[in-house]
């Protein structure tokens, strides 16, 4: 048990749920701002983040519903995370 009594895989799971919340958002609003704009970086920005989201949405699902071994979920997610941040930091570099 954790220190707030919830066993780790219903930690896990609202942290996932947290992450997917809040990713989500951010990528939404990077997105409204990328048409507001019509800024290609922007667009880009909101990529990244959508994909950063969407690594943790499916480790979450990896690990949880095709009960394989943990580390796939790991490598799943990072996959994602290294792809997403690197569309980010296109996204800080890019030309209009």
């Amino acid at each position: 048990m954790t220190p707030m009594g919830l066993g780790l895989t219903t930690l896990v799971t609202v942290l996932k749920t947290v992450t997917l919340l809040l990713g989500g958002a951010i990528t939404y609003f990077a997105y409204e701002a990328s048409l507001r704009t019509h800024s290609r970086s922007i667009r880009l920005l909101a990529l990244g983040f959508g994909v950063v989201t969407v690594g943790a949405l499916l480790a979450g699902f990896v690990d949880t519903l095709l009960h394989v071994d943990p580390l796939l979920a790991l490598v799943v997610e990072s996959g994602f995370t290294v792809v997403g941040f690197a569309v980010i930091l296109y996204s800080l570099y890019a030309e209009e």
